[in-house]
């Protein structure tokens, strides 16, 4: 006869004890919003350039159209959903090699092309953001110092990215700065294609995690059912504990953007079917990180598309299932405890940013609404991450939100408050 384990705390929803893990994500999240800002207005032409074929670079967003201040918005429009509808095409067919890759086990292919991304963009895309950081503030250095300068700060972050003796606090800095590295690259597309392809990646990424045939779903649930750990660039709100350590935080591990853990049995002559044990966490280990990369970037340098946001319900689920399928087995053994918080994918710390770094280029006004949009939206996803307690993308609420209360505030705001204020009008 198979007794239910008492619930307990840890079985409540995890809106109880969000707070703290919440701010682990959204500070960095913040942090790395303000400097893409700070970045776009440091380094952003004149106005009548920002958007001119010569300040536009040539990269897989803009192959089929490159958008001119002279065209007219039909052609604008026009030219942007091709070039969104080709990213999405080629990010996908990216994700499904990468899927046929981790089918065959190719995982050390993965690990080294994860470590030459990672390389790759702090190296060339970081060292031209920085020489102009350089030239915007007439700061004088000799050539091979700043070829030493550049090839530390590169190798030391792929170390401190990919190396789990580093400090966390180092990791996260680094993730960080992927991120605003990337972001900062994609803010110098045309207006019109970025934002049909900010629309565009979170449509893709809703069904590329809900669609049961979805690339994101098909490789969250191979690693979860090998319950191997994928190569991956997700920020972690936390460091990892060792698997006999009790976890700190009041709940399990609610994860964005990333496939669910489970439970990992050491004892190999335990019983699938005996009854629950009190104090016998010695017995049992947390489950493995299964971590996937939310990184879009340009298609040479990541090839990972966003990953699914991940309940604390879902790190019990059955190997090889679904994503909402709990096992009953669950409750025949004792609880599993996690040290990890909540992740978010480097994707998502990406689009985010390109979104309130364009939304920069126009005004502050602004980047206040699509910030708030941006922080609602992922919010939200957790709400709802709480109450669906399954799979779900990160993406769609937070940029779609950010898009609308973008031209909201640019349409509708702005020429309110303006009026008013120069009719001297307080309210």
């Amino acid at each position: 006869m198979r007794r239910r384990r008492t619930p307990t705390a840890m079985d409540g929803s995890i809106l109880d004890s969000l707070g703290q893990e919440i701010v682990g994500v959204m500070s960095p999240v913040s942090i790395c919003m303000l400097l893409v800002v700070l970045l776009v207005s440091c380094l952003s032409p004149l106005p009548s350039s920002i958007d001119s074929p010569s300040s536009t670079p040539v990269t897989a967003a803009t192959l089929v159209y490159l958008e001119s201040p002279s065209d007219p918005p039909a052609k604008k429009l026009a030219g942007a959903l091709l070039n969104a509808a080709v990213f999405v095409v080629l990010v996908a067919a990216v994700t499904f090699l990468l899927v046929i890759l981790y089918y065959y086990n190719f995982t050390g292919f993965l690990k080294a092309y994860m470590r030459f991304s990672a390389f790759f963009v702090l190296a060339s895309m970081g060292g031209s953001i920085l020489f102009s950081l350089f030239r915007r503030f007439s700061i004088s250095l000799d050539a091979p110092s700043a070829i030493l300068l550049l090839l530390n700060f590169s190798v030391i972050g792929v170390l401190s990215v990919f190396s789990p003796a580093v400090p966390i606090v180092v990791r996260q800095s680094y993730m960080v700065a992927l991120a605003i590295i990337v972001a900062a690259w994609f803010t110098k597309l045309p207006e019109w294609t970025t934002w049909t392809l900010l629309l565009a990646l979170a449509a893709y990424d809703l069904a590329a995690v809900l669609c049961p045939r979805g690339p994101l779903r098909i490789l969250v649930d191979l690693a979860s059912s090998r319950d191997e750990e994928l190569p991956a660039l997700v920020y972690e709100a936390r460091p990892t504990a060792s698997n006999h350590s009790v976890s700190s935080s009041p709940f399990p591990a609610a994860s964005v953007e990333l496939q669910p853990q489970y439970p990992v049995n050491t004892d190999p002559n335990a019983n699938p079917n005996s009854e629950p044990r009190p104090n016998s966490s010695s017995n049992d280990s947390s489950s493995g990180p299964n971590q996937a990369d939310d990184s879009v970037v340009e298609i040479e340098s990541f090839a990972e598309e966003t990953f699914p946001l991940v309940s604390a319900a879902t790190s019990i689920s059955q190997l090889g299932s679904t994503h909402g399928d709990l096992i009953s087995s669950a409750e025949q053994d004792d609880t599993f405890e996690t040290s990890r918080g909540i992740r978010l994918g480097l994707g998502d710390f990406v689009f985010y940013s390109v979104l309130v770094g364009r939304a920069a280029m126009y005004d502050l006004m602004t980047v206040y609404a699509c910030y708030l949009a941006i922080i609602s939206g992922l919010g939200c996803t957790l709400i709802l991450l709480s109450i669906c307690r399954h799979a779900l993308p990160a993406l769609p609420i937070s940029i779609t939100l950010g898009v609308v209360f973008y031209f909201l505030t640019r349409l509708v705001m702005e020429p309110f408050v303006v009026g008013a204020s120069t009719s001297l009008i307080m309210f």
